[in-house]
């Protein structure tokens, strides 16, 4: 059983910035839930109504392109807060979002965060800040990803998800296993394309393949691979 009061204490920064009564209001509020595996957390057009944060686990925002190819858009970290610039902006949401593994995530009535940054402002800043930072990331993954070549951007991805997700014990192993489906659509390929690229990765020893797992055996050469696109 989760605790609120621990989820609470995960929470970054939220927790330095409340009142007590602040923080009473927000554990009666919150809810805990348990995602399975590829569940949908929330779905296009939908309307917002938490602010949602990722307890533990992994979790993908995409959006449904032509032909019923997903774009993945960005990948959530654990402890990281996502969902909630639509809510900002009273808009539905323009992407979804759902689980890569069994993942843990609290909710928060988007109305009570409201009534809140009205009258904290350390809070407010803390999440102007928070967008700001999204949105640089955003605008500089968008140039990438429509300006550098296939095996630039599959290069850019696996470092992406080294940077976001980490490694096992060893140090190269990506700590997430993506499907060949799901590494196309992070990276704005088709599949077929990031199964002959991530091959012609490993030939030249670049990474190591052991089914959806990836070993990154010369992260230099990736980056530079990124680099020139």
């Amino acid at each position: 059983m989760i605790k609120k009061e621990d989820v609470l204490a995960k929470l970054p920064d939220l927790d330095g910035v409340l009142s007590p009564e602040e923080r009473e209001l927000i554990l009666g509020e919150m809810q805990v839930r348990a995602y399975r595996k590829n569940e949908p957390i929330y779905s296009e057009g939908d309307v917002p109504s938490h602010l949602l944060c990722l307890i533990s686990g992994k979790v993908k925002i995409y959006k449904d392109g032509v032909g019923g190819r997903a774009q993945i858009v960005r990948v959530v970290n654990a402890v990281e807060y996502f969902g909630y610039r639509a809510a900002f902006s009273d808009e539905n949401y323009v992407t979804a979002a759902a689980a890569f593994e069994p993942s843990v995530i609290a909710s928060i009535p988007i109305g009570l965060i409201r009534q809140l940054i009205m009258r904290n402002s350390q809070l407010a800043w803390f999440f102007l800040r928070r967008l700001a930072i999204a949105l640089g990331k955003s605008d500089a993954r968008t140039v990438n990803l429509t300006q550098k070549h296939i095996r630039g951007r599959l290069a850019e991805s696996i470092l992406f998800l080294k940077e976001s997700y980490g490694t096992e014990r060893d140090g190269k192993t990506l700590s997430i296993c993506l499907s060949r489906e799901d590494l196309a659509n992070l990276s704005n390929m088709t599949t077929s394309n990031a199964i002959r690229t991530l091959s012609s990765f490993a030939q030249e020893k670049l990474i190591a393949l052991d089914g959806r797992q990836i070993k990154i055996l010369d992260e230099a050469g990736l980056q530079k691979t990124s680099r020139i696109g």
